[in-house]
């Protein structure tokens, strides 16, 4: 079985019901490892990810979380890849036997694994003499696979078709991403304004919110609600790809709650 078919085809199943369809280019994260599943490392990447993706154009749709296992990684990997424009993994391409990202990916798209000469280069100028097993394992790269350069430490990374594959550590993992910027064809940036409601739940807030959602369905409208010791209220979350549209809805929600009462407002965020 070809199990190449789909890689580039992106967001045609990816974007149904969607305000943001027109022009929108979407991405998945695949986050791999035990030791997020078990609550033993927090992960912190996929904020990363979702704020380089959109300063870039490209909409983070999707985050699923696998364990160390290879038939599940394959499964995520080949439900997310034929279904969003980009897919970024992070995590498992270590020296160690549990690393097994390289091997999933390899098997996603059928094809067999090499040991890259130009990492076995890096490697050797590195540590010299003779390369052992564990190190080696991080030199291995899909046939038909393009490097992606680390600027932090250790071996780079790697893409094949529309899947990025990233190390775990933070880090590392933020340096990795400014060689994968360059490599995406991103639509237009999505941008968005921000309203702190303070005093008012979301029961006075429901309905000129939704109205409002109606009268714009190019737009994505959120509520956010939030307490503390300094009281409660929601702040409310105005989307979308044309920034003046979103600049006059803000102006028109501020008056909308005005009418219902709802005068404690402030804008929280300047136009992106």
């Amino acid at each position: 079985m070809d199990r190449t078919s789909g890689t580039t085809a992106g967001a045609a199943a990816g974007g149904e019901a969607d305000p943001f369809t027109a022009g929108r280019v979407t991405a998945a994260v695949l986050i791999i490892g035990d030791e997020i599943l078990s609550g033993r490392t927090r992960d912190t990447n996929l904020g990363d990810i979702a704020k380089y993706l959109g300063a870039h154009g490209v909409e983070l749709a999707e985050a699923r979380t696998v364990s160390d296992v290879q038939s599940e990684i394959i499964a995520a990997l080949d439900a997310l890849r034929t279904r969003y424009n980009y897919v970024i993994t992070t995590g498992g391409i270590g020296p160690t036997h549990d690393d097994i990202t390289a091997d999933a990916v390899a098997a996603a798209f059928g094809v067999e694994l090499y040991e890259h000469p130009d990492i076995l280069a890096m490697m050797t100028a590195r540590w010299g003499g003779e390369i052992n097993a564990a190190r080696r394992r991080m030199a291995r790269v899909p046939v038909g696979g393009e490097l992606v350069n680390n600027p932090v430490q250790g071996p780079p990374g790697f893409m094949i078709g529309n899947v990025f594959v990233l190390a775990g550590v933070p880090q590392i993992m933020r340096g990795m991403l400014q060689d994968v910027g360059p490599r995406l064809k991103g639509g237009a940036v999505v941008v968005s304004r921000t309203l702190r409601v303070e005093g008012s739940g979301e029961g006075a807030i429901a309905a000129p919110l939704e109205a409002l959602a109606k009268a714009h369905p190019a737009l994505s409208l959120g509520s956010y609600p939030f307490y503390g010791a300094d009281g409660f209220g929601s702040n409310l979350v105005i989307r979308g790809r044309d920034p003046v549209e979103v600049e006059a809805t803000l102006t028109e929600l501020i008056a909308v709650l005005a009418e219902v009462g709802i005068k404690q407002v402030q804008v929280v965020e300047t136009p992106a």
